[in-house]
């Protein structure tokens, strides 16, 4: 059974910086795309990040490039975003998944979610 737990969110002024983790269990996580998404309330959510399998490539939503950074400890079988220079406009709920490819991970697709933690950027 794959299983993902987020932690790291919580409340930050803008400019400041969070890291959020992704810790998987049941399963090994450098064999699967990993994605990060978030939902802010009222809206869609959206793709924001995911490191593919095995090379470790990575891909950003244009909102955070330069800001965020995916990365993955295969020791601990987790995976990290690294949120700098934070905006209120990154607050929402952020949740990871798991994507059998990229492709998957562009249409939303996972074949397991987390169950979010929230990110509140707030002066």
């Amino acid at each position: 059974q794959l299983q993902l737990v987020e932690s790291g969110g919580g409340l930050v002024q803008p400019g400041g910086s969070l890291r959020l983790s992704c810790a998987a269990s049941g399963f090994t996580l450098d064999y699967y795309t990993i994605g990060w998404f978030r939902q802010a309330p009222g809206k869609e959510r959206e793709g924001v990040s995911c490191i593919s399998s095995s090379e470790g490539s990575t891909v950003y939503a244009d909102s955070v490039k330069g800001r965020f950074t995916i990365s993955r400890d295969n020791a601990k079988n987790t995976v990290y975003l690294q949120m700098n220079s934070l905006k209120p406009e990154d607050t929402a709920a952020y949740y990871c998944a798991v994507h059998g490819s990229y492709s998957e991970y562009v249409r939303g697709l996972a074949r397991s979610w987390g169950q979010g933690t929230q990110v509140t950027v707030s002066s």
